[in-house]
C-alpha cells in the first residue's frame, strides 16, 4: 500500500507539472499569435476590469463590483467577436499544424527565398525605373497600416511583386508590406516623415520609408522611378544608392539570420556603407 501511494504521489506531481508546462505552453502561442495586433490592446482593457473587479472587491464598493460582474459576464460573448480574426487565424494555424514548433517549415529557406524574389523584383524594377515601395515587417507589428491596403495574402514572388507595382494600375501607388514572409497587402498608407534631413530630392515614397522607420523597425525597400535607384531604410536610418551587392548582403543580415545576430551584423553594415550612402 505504502508503495503504491508513493507511486501515486510521484504520478501526481509529474502530472501536475505536464498540465503547468502545457498551459504556460498555450498561453505563450496565444501572446504570440496576436503579438503586434489590435488584441493586444484589448487584452490589456481586460487586464483593467479585472483590476478593478478586485479593487471593488476588497474595497466593498458594490457598485462598482455590480458594474464589473456585468461587464464580466457580457464579455465572453463580445470578446468572441471581437476577437474573430485571431480567432479564425490561430484556428488555420492549428489545422495546418503550424501552431506546434516542430511543425513549422525550414525558415531559413523560406528567410533565403525571400531574399531571392526580392532581388528579382528589385533588379527588373530599377533597370526599367519602375517605383516601388516594399515594406517588411519584424518585431513590431504593422496591423495599422496593414488595415489601410487591400489585402494579398500571397507568397512572395518576384513576379507578383513587379506586376503590382506597374504604372498606371489599380495597386502601383502605394506600400506593399509583407508580414510573416508572405505579402499581406498592397497599396497601403505609410506615415510620411516630416524630418528636414531628408534631402529635398527626394520624393513621397522616400518619406513614406523614413516615416515607418521612425515608428518601428520595418525594413523598406524603395526604387526611384526617377533613376532607378536602390533605398532601404530600417530603424531610423535611410541608406541610399545601394549596388546590388550591397542591398543583398543588407537584406541576408537583415532576414536570415537568427534574431540575435540580426542587430549586430547590420550595425556592422551600416558602419560600412557611412560613406556610400546618406543617414539620419
Amino acid at each position: 500500500m505504502q508503495t503504491f501511494l508513493s507511486g501515486l504521489l510521484r504520478w501526481s506531481t509529474v502530472a501536475n507539472t505536464i498540465d503547468i508546462l502545457v498551459v504556460w505552453f498555450l498561453a505563450y502561442r496565444l501572446i504570440m499569435l496576436v503579438r503586434g495586433t489590435k488584441a493586444v490592446q484589448l487584452f490589456k482593457g481586460v487586464f483593467v476590469v479585472a483590476a478593478i473587479k478586485i479593487v471593488s472587491w476588497y474595497l466593498q464598493l458594490r457598485t462598482l463590483g455590480w458594474i464589473t460582474d456585468l461587464i464580466i459576464t457580457w464579455s465572453v460573448p463580445v470578446l468572441v467577436i471581437i476577437f474573430q480574426p485571431e480567432i479564425r487565424r490561430g484556428l488555420e494555424h492549428l489545422g495546418r499544424g503550424s501552431i506546434m514548433p516542430w511543425n513549422k517549415p525550414n525558415e531559413h529557406e523560406i528567410e533565403v527565398r525571400l531574399v531571392k524574389e526580392l532581388d528579382k523584383a528589385i533588379q527588373y524594377m530599377s533597370r526599367r525605373r519602375i517605383g516601388a515601395l516594399i515594406t517588411i515587417q519584424q518585431k513590431t507589428g504593422l496591423e495599422d497600416y496593414i488595415e489601410t491596403g487591400i489585402p494579398i495574402d500571397a507568397d512572395v514572388s518576384g513576379e507578383l511583386l513587379i506586376n503590382i507595382f506597374i504604372p498606371n494600375t489599380p495597386l502601383h501607388d502605394g506600400a506593399v508590406i509583407i508580414r510573416d514572409n508572405r505579402i499581406a497587402v498592397a497599396a497601403a498608407y505609410l506615415p510620411l516623415s516630416e524630418s528636414n534631413l531628408i534631402p529635398k530630392e527626394l520624393g513621397t515614397r522616400h518619406r513614406a520609408a523614413v516615416g515607418i522607420s521612425e515608428v518601428t523597425d520595418a525594413l523598406t525597400i524603395v526604387i526611384s522611378e526617377e533613376t532607378g535607384g536602390v533605398t532601404i531604410t530600417t530603424n531610423n536610418n535611410l541608406i541610399r544608392d545601394l549596388t546590388r551587392e550591397d542591398y543583398l548582403k543588407l537584406l541576408t543580415a537583415q532576414l536570415v539570420p537568427a534574431d540575435e545576430a540580426k542587430q549586430s551584423r547590420f550595425a556592422e553594415f551600416f558602419a560600412g556603407l557611412t560613406h556610400k550612402g546618406g543617414s539620419k
